[in-house]
């Protein structure tokens, strides 16, 4: 109402100049998601694990996740850590199963809700021990974790959020809200080279991320295809992270008898920050589980992300970049 009349006491000229510095107050006081910066509230964490072999594909509702995480697992595969905040969608997948590497990269988020297809025998103490809430499959009813009847086993159970985060509610499950986890949003630092695209490897999976001028944001292929969501919208960050990580092998197995790797994500090491069509050597570092990871400059200045969807590549392995030449970048800008 307060906006009403204060444009209606204006003549037209200060009406259209006013309501348009109106607005653009507006939306600048809009609430912003602390782990991805763009517009949205910091609500409840939800963290899912989600399939991402080829037979996942195309995968549902990770556009709107605030920051995802590349793993990898058994066999040299990856599979995906997405964690939502600011939207949560009414269906997520295809969900399975947890990992230890799961634990040491939640536990930075506080008390997250934890959706998942289940887990090794003896890693289901270990979930049970942590500081998350365990909503994994194996305690939750069909009607959160369905079944899509256009996707085969084990790539059709499919959450439904919507559900999942009304019982949250309903059993008064105390969930933390999104808070920061060490990094910040803000202008690029200086330098950094031009870039056109990288790709990321692991012993059994390939991502490459290009940069698009027009969305402003870096578009993803997985294994050479284009990464499609279900909805059809091709997945990509506004900040790509490429985390150099120690994976050793754990103590665990899957079903098979395939050893576990487990990704070290506490301690310090270096990497690379893609935003804005440029490439940074950085550093990480991340003192304990309970705290979140900064991103730095060989000079110790801080890293700050371009506001938008986060995808964090935890790999051992040097990336591959295609940088522009001068001449390639004075094309680009005119």
């Amino acid at each position: 109402m307060f906006y009403k009349r204060l444009c209606s006491a204006l003549t037209l000229t200060v009406l259209l100049t006013g309501c348009s510095a109106i607005s653009d107050l507006v939306s600048q006081s809009a609430e912003r998601n602390v782990l991805s910066g763009r517009e949205g509230i910091n609500g409840p964490v939800l963290a899912v694990k989600i399939d991402d072999t080829n037979a996942a594909h195309p995968q549902i509702g990770l556009e709107d996740a605030d920051v995802v995480y590349i793993e990898q697992v058994e066999g040299g595969l990856t599979r995906l850590a997405a964690i939502f905040s600011s939207v949560i969608p009414e269906r997520i997948g295809p969900v399975r199963s947890a990992r230890i590497s799961d634990m040491e990269i939640l536990s930075q988020y506080g008390r997250v809700a934890f959706a998942y297809s289940g887990a090794q025998k003896k890693l289901l103490p270990v979930i049970d021990a942590a500081n998350l809430q365990n909503l994994g499959a194996q305690a939750q009813p069909p009607s959160i974790y369905t079944t899509d009847t256009n996707r085969v086993a084990p790539v059709a159970m499919v959450l439904r959020a919507d559900r999942l985060m009304a019982k949250i509610v309903e059993k008064n499950y105390q969930i933390t809200t999104a808070s920061t986890v060490g990094w910040s949003f803000g202008d690029a630092p200086e330098g950094g080279k031009s870039t056109q695209s990288v790709i990321m490897h692991w012993p059994a999976a390939r991502y490459s991320a290009e940069w698009s001028e027009s969305e402003s944001r870096w578009l993803l292929s997985h294994n050479s295809r284009s990464n499609l969501a279900d909805s059809g919208i091709v997945l990509g960050p506004t900040t790509l992270v490429i985390q150099i990580v120690s994976i050793t092998d754990s103590e665990y197995k899957d079903k098979v008898g395939g050893v576990t790797p487990f990704s070290q994500t506490v301690g310090s090491g270096r990497g690379f920050i893609l935003r804005d069509g440029k490439s940074y050597q950085a550093q990480w570092k991340r003192p304990s589980e309970a705290v979140g990871t900064t991103w730095t400059l060989r000079d110790g200045s801080e890293i700050k992300f371009a506001p938008g969807q986060i995808w964090v590549a935890l790999t051992d392995t040097e990336p591959d970049f295609t940088y522009l030449s001068a001449s390639a970048r004075a094309t680009k800008t005119k």
